[in-house]
């Protein structure tokens, strides 16, 4: 049976409010944790995939041989228009499998920030009941650039491509809207040494949600996983 399945790069980046809205909405899911070898299903048992960031960049496919894999079960959702929703790293993927330049050390984010969306993104249906200037955490040092046949969806100050539509249901974003406050604790902790960004983060958690979750939510009906309400076309 196809299914949907969230894809697990980095223990460090886990589901978080990804895994709480799809039990929310008692949607079934697999968690494939690859970083720990759990494989990765054969071509065309997918109905959605979701692919988590990780500390790791685009290009690592030798130290890290599960992007190899990860790549390709990318490149069959974009070949089947598969629904599709890449964070972070996972956005950097699939531009690399879309063609297009991955770069280190280029336009990061750290921290709440308020990304802008552009007109066709007003009218994106992952944008749904967003608004224009919506509140996101980003954690990135890397960034990607606009694929041949994407749409560009939506920009911050610092990072002009922060959210990429190819086809009709695949997705990749720059942000995090997975992020809990447990999550930023851990990489507060570790990666950055500075309580501010918890802080912050507390600070601004009832709009970051309310934005992060509604967005869940309409990737959750593009992919059919939940009704449409009446008047809406997705």
């Amino acid at each position: 049976m196809k299914e949907l399945i969230i894809i697990e790069s980095d223990p460090r980046v886990p589901p978080g409010l990804v895994e709480e809205q799809l039990r929310t909405r008692r949607i079934p899911f697999r968690l494939i944790r690859v970083h720990a070898g759990e494989p990765l299903p054969a071509p065309g048992d997918t109905a959605t995939v979701i692919v988590l960031g990780g500390a790791m960049g685009a290009g690592d496919d030798d130290a890290y041989p599960f992007l190899r894999e990860i790549k390709r079960v990318i490149l069959e959702s974009v070949g089947r228009d598969t629904p599709f929703l890449g964070i972070c790293l996972g956005g950097q993927l699939l531009s690399e499998v879309l063609g297009t330049l991955v770069t280190a050390n280029s336009r990061g984010e750290k921290g709440i920030c308020r990304v802008h969306l552009t007109p066709e993104g007003v009218t994106d249906p992952l944008f749904l009941k967003i608004s224009s200037d919506f509140l996101t955490y980003q954690w990135h040092n890397d960034s990607f650039d606009l694929p041949a046949g994407c749409r560009l969806l939506a920009s911050s100050q610092l990072c002009p491509q922060q959210a990429i539509r190819h086809g009709s249901a695949v997705y990749g974003v720059q942000f995090h809207p997975e992020v809990t406050a447990a999550i930023i604790t851990d990489w507060n902790g570790a990666a950055a040494r500075n309580a501010s960004f918890l802080a912050d983060f507390q600070q601004a958690e009832a709009e970051y949600s309310a934005s992060a979750r509604t967005l869940l939510d309409n990737f959750f009906r593009i992919a059919k996983l939940v009704p449409v309400a009446r008047g809406q076309n997705l």
